[in-house]
């Protein structure tokens, strides 16, 4: 198998580039990873398992994104020390990890659910769910915008940056409106006892759901790591000494190092590196963790308003229409039809943020890790990889619509498989963190064990969902 992989090189020696710029005009990074999290998990999932159980759980949407919030910190950590991706770090631990974390992201992304829904919200939008067209065919529609938005542009990164932060925008504007004609006290305090209700998990409620639930409470699996890309590309902390994704159809692209640098443990490194991470936690709590909770929130308080009290529990995906549906008899047709724009700029940006996250994980996995993968630059592999995820997932979308296969099982499965890829790279996270980073660098004491119980969190929960599978418990 050694002779599977390329030579990994050690770090070089370089100081810490200088922070010059406040934290408004660099921002950008969390907000992508917002557009992300604010994606299936929050419009989908969540409001479905509202509408089923009611406000009861709403604490374990609360735990999910604030357990996110440390180990999203933590990716930026590796990232803004030496400038490499945490899939890089993984590497350093054992080569092995690059097939295994390609299978992950593969295996929990692949079944388009998220795009067949983010294509059925634009067929709903513009035709009505039953109109013209096939299920299929707007998704084609929604995956030929993700390619003009990553292959039209030199800027691959300021492309999506600037699309997923108008979607964000969008959205919340869209969530504050519903929740002003739908929200009632009563819907409110329920809210409200939903939060303070920790621990207690509905008896009807299988493991496998509430797994599922805690993952898909922020970005979720694999999509949690795409920030080390988005922090690179946007030049924070040592990132600002390799080059930016390009795209190759719009010109010569610059070879991207594998590998990355470690600083000398100086005052003036030491300096530096504090203010980098002033700036990681800043676009963390101001963006995944302040803005991400508040649209989870303005999610479930719909479907908690207006699916649950009618028993509206949503079996094939319709949830969002179903909502747009009810709403629609709160406050006639506008009300319908801001929800539906909520669910499609919602959607379409999850989709767009896939597609990007997924093919910078596998092309840089593979450019890094494999013989001969750097006879192409790393910017024809994301251009490959892309582009075959779009074809595959227009044809698994078709196949699903053939079979009468809804997207909502495979959200469900895609979030499963993505839990189990967090009991493994939470753990190694902090473990190369401590293990590989200067000193001045590593993580303090309050980090460590953030870390060490969101570890345990999805380590605890995988093991008991296999013991849930095969009967055991």
């Amino acid at each position: 198998m050694a002779d599977l992989f390329e030579p990994l090189e050690g770090f070089k020696s370089e100081d810490l580039p200088e922070r010059k710029l406040p934290f408004w005009k660099m921002a950008g990074p969390g907000a992508v990873l917002v557009g992300l999290s604010i994606g299936a998990g929050e419009i989908i999932v969540w409001p479905r398992i509202v509408a089923e159980y009611g406000a009861s759980m709403v604490w374990a949407a609360g735990i999910g994104i604030f357990l996110q919030l440390w180990i999203n910190m933590e990716v930026g950590r590796w990232t803004v020390a030496t400038g490499e991706t945490v899939y890089t770090g993984y590497s350093r631990v054992w080569r092995g990890f690059a097939p295994v974390f390609i299978l992950l992201t593969v295996f929990s992304w692949i079944a388009p659910g998220w795009g067949r829904a983010s294509g059925l919200a634009l067929k709903a939008l513009t035709v009505g769910p039953a109109g013209w067209g096939s299920d299929t065919a707007w998704t084609i529609i929604t995956f030929a915008g993700v390619a003009l938005i990553l292959f039209g542009p030199k800027l691959i990164y300021q492309s999506v940056e600037r699309t997923v932060e108008l979607l964000v925008v969008i959205v919340t504007v869209g969530l504050i409106i519903v929740a002003l004609a739908v929200g009632s006290v009563d819907t409110w305090k329920a809210l409200g006892s939903g939060i303070v209700n920790v621990g207690y998990i509905d008896p009807g409620m299988s493991i496998k759901t509430m797994f599922i639930a805690l993952v898909f409470a922020g970005a979720g699996g694999t999509a949690n790591l795409f920030y080390t890309f988005y922090l690179r590309d946007k030049h924070i902390g040592m990132g600002s000494r390799l080059p930016m994704l390009l795209n190759p159809l719009r010109g010569r692209s610059e070879a991207i190092p594998s590998t990355g640098y470690r600083f000398e443990e100086t005052d003036e490194n030491k300096r530096r590196f504090q203010g980098w991470m002033d700036y990681v936690r800043k676009d963390q709590i101001a963006f995944f963790w302040i803005l991400n909770s508040v649209t989870m929130l303005l999610f479930i308080l719909g479907a908690l308003a207006v699916l649950h009290p009618k028993g509206i529990v949503p079996a094939k995906g319709t949830l969002i229409w179903d909502e747009a549906q009810v709403l629609a008899e709160v406050w006639g047709e506008p009300g319908r039809y801001i929800f539906l724009l909520v669910g499609l700029a919602t959607l379409f940006g999850t989709q767009l943020a896939l597609v990007d996250g997924v093919s910078r994980s596998i092309a840089d996995m593979v450019y890094t890790n494999f013989k001969g993968a750097k006879k192409r630059d790393q910017s024809w592999w994301y251009l490959l990889v892309a582009a075959v995820w779009i074809v595959a997932g227009c044809v698994i979308t078709f196949v699903m619509e053939q079979w009468g296969v809804s997207e909502l099982g495979f959200l469900f499965n895609a979030a499963y498989i993505g839990g189990f890829a967090m009991a493994l790279y939470v753990p190694l996270t902090l473990f190369i963190n401590h293990r590989h980073l200067p000193r001045a660098a590593r993580p303090g004491v309050l980090s460590t064990v953030m870390m060490v119980a969101a570890s345990i969190v999805y380590i605890v929960f995988a093991i008991a969902c296999l013991l849930w599978e095969f009967g055991l418990v």
